[in-house]
């Protein structure tokens, strides 16, 4: 009696080691992956596999963080539709998303008065002598600054886009220092994310602008359809998108830093 009380806690140990030794065994990986390093830059090639694992990581992730986490506008005013928060991986879009992005961007309330600022410059400046002046002179400056606008983002966010299979969201990077991150926001005007998840020359950013300046030459006067205004409109443009992409990068920062993350 008394050697089987001690016969049956060893037999039932021996029989329950093998599946706790496979339980670890199995363990090891997963702990392994969960402390796997990450890509230094978010719009880094990942393969498809990958790509929509994180994809929907991304929209699962915790938002407790507010680091290089965007919001749909700058200062609850400018649109700020296309950035993507820091160390977020989102599915490609269709053509058809591609296309309701341009018009946000284009028909929003914000959009008619940043337009309304250009022409009042313009104006003032005198950008265009053939425009006169006085209020028939502000609507020209209005509707030429309008059609620029609507035609450049047509052209870098949807047509070519579309054609080329570019993502035309920016990515934001949020980590490392001021250099670091003002490079990355800079170059990507040369280089952006496809849909499949890699790298490629930003054909949107730069074949799209150049064609919505040379389609510009339409409906400006004569004096302004040379090969320099022509060539004018189109690093300034692409000079501004820089400029954009700036402000995405670090509005995360002064949203945090000066306004508490209010918006």
């Amino acid at each position: 009696m008394i050697r089987s009380r001690f016969l049956l806690p060893l037999t039932m140990a021996g029989a329950l080691a093998p599946c706790a030794f496979a339980q670890q065994t199995a363990v090891s990986p997963a702990a392994q992956a969960l402390v796997a390093p990450a890509s230094d830059l978010p719009d880094a090639p990942v393969p498809a596999e990958q790509n929509q694992t994180s994809a929907v990581a991304g929209q699962n992730a915790p938002t407790d963080s507010l680091e290089g986490k965007q919001t749909r506008r700058i200062l609850g005013i400018i649109p700020n539709f296309r950035s993507v928060s820091a160390d977020q991986m989102l599915p490609p879009l269709s053509p058809h998303e591609k296309l309701k992005l341009t018009l946000e961007d284009s028909f929003d309330y914000s959009s008619f008065i940043y337009v309304g600022l250009l022409a009042g410059v313009g104006q003032i400046q005198g950008s265009y002598p053939e425009f006169h002046s006085g209020a028939p002179a502000y609507a020209r400056y209005y509707w030429h600054d309008f059609a620029d606008t609507l035609n450049g983002n047509l052209m870098t966010e949807f047509l070519v886009p579309s054609a080329t299979r570019e993502d035309p969201r920016y990515y934001t990077l949020g980590h490392g220092g001021f250099f670091k991150r003002t490079g990355y926001s800079v170059t990507r005007l040369l280089v952006t994310r496809t849909d499949a998840g890699g790298l490629a020359p930003n054909i949107s950013e730069v074949v799209g602008n150049g064609a919505a300046a040379g389609i510009a030459d339409l409906y400006y006067p004569g004096p302004e359809r040379t090969w320099t205004k022509t060539g004018q409109r189109w690093v300034t443009q692409i000079g501004l998108d820089g400029f954009a992409n700036l402000i995405k990068e670090f509005w995360p920062d002064v949203n945090a830093a000066l306004f508490h993350s209010k918006y």
